[in-house]
């Protein structure tokens, strides 16, 4: 059973991405619970992972962690975004009567990109949580449907300003156990923006079924009628969108790779697989409900991020607030298209990399936008990923 709940719309806030705590019944946990306010990852990840993360080695870069690997499950499932391995994990979770039921998104009724926040209790509808959305979703809210319900034992599959507020509200929601199952994020926008980029990259945008950035540099995407193509990123038509395309809230995210959730399953170390990082011993749980459905290896790591990540700095500080610049002259985007995945960084150095980009891009464009939130807003782990590239916190921007 899919069930998906309506619900009334927030009041209007700043920094928000509508996680769905404003439109629970006390919307005032907003103020304890919202990344993009005060946050405090330290405590909550003590409070989740028994420590906080290490400032050296790879922690430094994706947070508390017991594992990495590349992964992927087998066989893959029929439509999946990657291989189908979030849906699997949350499935068997279900299968195995760990939960009661899984909160998480399917696609609107009326457009397969919109998000529509969903309780599902059955596991073969799972099936319909599969693939990407594109937009904000108030996964949230749906905690209260839930506990009416009598769910009392969850899995929350979600992005990393979801999961912050899940965590720093977990302890008084009621629930017998919450398992989390995370994805990276950076970069949302609203659906009906990302339609409009769907038509700068193809005539028939309609038809578009299947859109992944993925680790080899290039953008795929899949047609109904069975058709693939594939764009370098640096072909991508990114300066000819509004400069408001991405919200601020996206363009000043302080979490990547999802500290907080159990386990994290993404792409970008993957190298064409999916990339795991388990985080604690229910994140371990969650992965071995799998056994040899999954298919484990090392994640590798090649070349060096170092110029990527001080070009996309200085791209980002000559944007003046707005999109990186990406302009460039017609026959040269030809040429860096065909290098990038050939000497761009690969594996875990292509993870550091966007992470890195990450934690600069916030910096520059909250010193621009907004930089009063700067001294509460931005966590020690952002400042350290961007000191290597002369990013340092004045006196009022740190306390």
């Amino acid at each position: 059973m899919i069930e998906t709940p309506s619900f009334a719309d927030p009041a209007p806030r700043g920094l928000c991405t509508d996680c769905g705590v404003s439109r629970m019944k006390e919307p005032g946990a907003c103020g304890k619970a919202c990344q993009f306010i005060k946050p405090d990852y330290p405590t909550l990840e003590a409070q989740v992972h028994g420590r906080d993360a290490n400032d050296q080695g790879d922690e430094r870069f994706f947070g508390v962690m017991q594992s990495m690997h590349r992964a992927a499950l087998q066989p893959a499932r029929p439509g999946a975004q990657w291989t189908g391995l979030t849906t699997r994990l949350a499935e068997n979770l279900l299968d195995t009567k760990a939960i009661d039921a899984v909160l998480t998104m399917v696609p609107d009724g009326r457009d397969r990109w919109r998000p529509q926040p969903a309780i599902i209790t059955n596991p073969a509808d799972m099936a319909e949580a599969q693939g990407m959305r594109m937009g904000y979703a108030p996964l949230l809210a749906l905690l209260e449907p839930a506990r009416a319900a009598g769910h009392r034992r969850i899995a929350v599959i979600g992005i990393p300003c979801q999961i912050y507020a899940l965590r720093a509200l977990e302890t008084k929601l009621g629930f017998e156990r919450i398992y989390v199952i995370g994805t990276p994020c950076s970069d949302n926008t609203t659906t009906e923006n990302f339609h409009e980029f769907l038509a700068l990259l193809t005539d028939a945008p309609d038809t578009v079924t299947y859109l992944e950035f993925r680790a080899d540099y290039y953008v795929e995407l899949r047609f109904e009628d069975g058709r693939k193509r594939l764009i370098p990123f640096l072909k991508l038509p990114i300066s000819d969108l509004d400069r408001d395309f991405f919200p601020l809230t996206c363009r000043t995210c302080v979490d990547y790779t999802n500290r907080l959730a159990d386990i994290t399953v993404g792409y970008m170390a993957g190298e064409g697989e999916q990339w795991l990082i388990i985080r604690n011993a229910r994140g371990q749980e969650i992965l071995d409900g799998l056994g040899a459905e999954v298919a484990l290896a090392s994640p590798g790591s090649r070349g060096k991020r170092q110029g990527s990540v001080k070009g996309f700095v200085e791209n980002t500080r000559l944007a003046a607030g707005g999109l990186p610049l990406r302009r460039m002259p017609n026959w040269l985007r030809g040429v860096m298209g065909w290098l990038m995945p050939r000497i761009g960084p690969r594996g875990l150095e292509f993870a550091r990399a966007r992470v890195e980009m990450k934690a600069t891009e916030t910096i520059l464009h909250l010193r621009r936008a907004d930089p009063a939130k700067m001294k509460n807003m931005i966590p020690r782990h952002v400042w350290n990923l961007a000191e290597p590239y002369d990013l340092h916190p004045d006196d009022n921007e740190q306390t």
